[in-house]
């Protein structure tokens, strides 16, 4: 097990969470925001994907929604 791995698993159990995790979904999108918008913006918008997915949104349409106002956001 890699130390991502490891930590998800952790954080996981010390937040009591349960269930699948499609990491690559979350850093992907992480990375595209960071790349498109500014890289503080990842991690907050990666934050904001949980509530949003913790109110009852599918994690893929969130992630989606996401990528594409990244991809239409204007550079600065």
């Amino acid at each position: 097990m890699s130390t991502l791995e490891s930590w998800v698993a952790a954080v996981c159990s010390e937040l009591g969470l349960a269930g699948e995790l499609d990491r690559d979904v979350i850093l992907d999108t992480a990375r595209d925001v960071a790349h498109a918008v500014a890289r503080p913006a990842a991690p907050l918008t990666a934050y904001l994907m949980g509530r949003a997915v913790g109110a009852g949104a599918d994690p893929e349409e969130v992630a989606a929604r996401v990528r594409r106002l990244a991809e239409s956001w204007p550079a600065e």
